[in-house]
């Protein structure tokens, strides 16, 4: 077994000059880099008083699963012998919200977009969607199941 580390600098940029002295006296705004990189921007959902502007949470959990899914489905598809051209996706999540303001995702949708080079290889790449979740390591870090609803062009 490998362990593999990660570390990012994460800074709450949302201070007003009077801190968190009610719910609504500060902004949620973040940014948040690793060691060499360009920062990122964030916020909460605007549900919850963040800036509509900037990526939050729940849209860079649906970026993380999307990508990491597509970065092993290529792989499979290039030691397969399956040429993929173009790949895209628009993934969707359901969170649910509780009462108390907890909440969870309860399932993910991903919905690619790929061109194949060869018409002929259709069915080992549909079938190659089932081997990329069970590799990509952040599908195997969730606690919901994750779908795929892939459309092919050629």
């Amino acid at each position: 077994m490998k362990t593999h580390n990660y570390t990012i600098n994460l800074n709450w940029t949302g201070n007003k000059g009077i801190g968190t002295k009610s719910y609504k006296d500060y902004d949620r705004d973040y940014t948040f880099h690793a060691k060499g990189k360009t920062p990122i921007q964030g916020s909460s959902d605007p549900a919850f008083l963040g800036n509509p502007e900037l990526y939050n949470p729940e849209e860079l959990l649906l970026a993380s699963i999307a990508s990491c899914h597509m970065l092993w489905y290529l792989h499979l598809c290039a030691s397969n012998k399956i040429i993929v051209l173009g790949y895209e996706d628009r993934p969707e999540g359901k969170m649910i919200e509780n009462k108390d303001g907890s909440g969870k995702f309860t399932e993910v949708t991903l919905y690619p977009e790929i061109t194949l080079a060869d018409k002929t290889m259709l069915e080992k790449a549909e079938k190659l969607h089932h081997e990329a979740n069970k590799y990509c390591f952040i599908a195997n870090s969730c606690n919901f199941p994750i779908h795929h609803q892939a459309n092919y062009h050629f």
